[in-house]
């Protein structure tokens, strides 16, 4: 299980201080696919980094399991950091290193002997169906093929959670859903918890069991996908939902236009 308690960031800026994180409290529970839903600026990005100490929080705390995240420091913060699998939405590979060799770098960090290293990589390519690309380089793969690439890097140390921070947004919507199945395999055989930070309803809609609602930095909803979506209850989830139905009626008057020859 993952609890925040009272979780605060702010950010000194030119006009003064801006507070990204507003005393948050999230409860998400072990093996769960959990989406934490936002517009721009309402701190998904910010938590979701807070909640592996990218971002150091200003106060509040983060426990993984029995693992309190924010009392950490020196050697046990990154023994508990590779068990939190990362995956970001520019992939963040390395050029000069081939598929296989960017897979293998945590392992190389944590200091893993390279017969480990071949097999444990051997695995996880296989897992996200790369095997043949393992001595391409990320200039040579598509965007879905750099993705898997970045899932198999955030699997390679076997972590008990995976976060995703809009880790679908620079995909067409085919390479989405490929993607979205993906996780949801790892999820099933795996049994680790999913964190999906994201914008899209699709995203909900397609592999989530749960849902936050963040807006300016505190978390205003949560419950199933379905209650999110048939009876939103904050300002923010009846913004999104309304934004879908708009869309859906545009498409549809755009359907019977055609259907028309208009």
């Amino acid at each position: 299980m993952i609890a925040i308690s009272n979780l605060s960031k702010s950010y000194k800026t030119a006009s003064g201080v801006f507070k990204a994180l507003n005393k948050l409290n999230l409860t998400i529970e072990k093996g769960d696919i959990y989406g934490i839903i936002g517009f721009s600026g309402a701190g998904k990005s910010t938590l979701v980094r807070c909640m592996n100490r990218l971002e150091e929080p200003d106060e509040g705390t983060v426990a993984i399991g029995d693992t309190v995240i924010t009392e950490l420091e020196g050697k046990r913060l990154r023994e508990a950091r590779q068990k939190i699998g990362m995956i970001f939405q520019q992939f963040n590979l390395l050029d000069g290193k081939t598929v296989f060799q960017n897979v293998a770098f945590p392992l190389k960090v944590a200091g893993r002997d390279k017969a480990f290293i071949r097999t444990r990589v051997t695995e996880v390519l296989e897992m996200v169906q790369l095997s043949d690309k393992a001595e391409s380089y990320p200039s040579q793969l598509s965007g879905g093929q750099k993705q898997r690439v970045g899932i198999a890097r955030a699997l390679v140390n076997e972590p008990d959670v995976l976060l995703c921070d809009e880790a679908t947004s620079a995909l067409d919507p085919q390479t989405t859903y490929s993607i979205l199945e993906l996780l949801q395999s790892i999820n099933e055989q795996l049994g680790l918890t999913v964190v999906l930070i994201t914008h899209e309803l699709e995203v909900l809609q397609h592999i989530c069991n749960n849902v936050a609602v963040i807006e300016g930095g505190e978390i205003v909803e949560t419950g199933t996908v379905d209650q999110f979506f048939l009876n939103p209850q904050s300002d923010t989830a009846r913004r999104f939902v309304n934004i879908v139905e708009r869309y859906r009626q545009k498409r549809q008057l755009a359907v019977e236009g055609v259907g028309a020859g208009i």
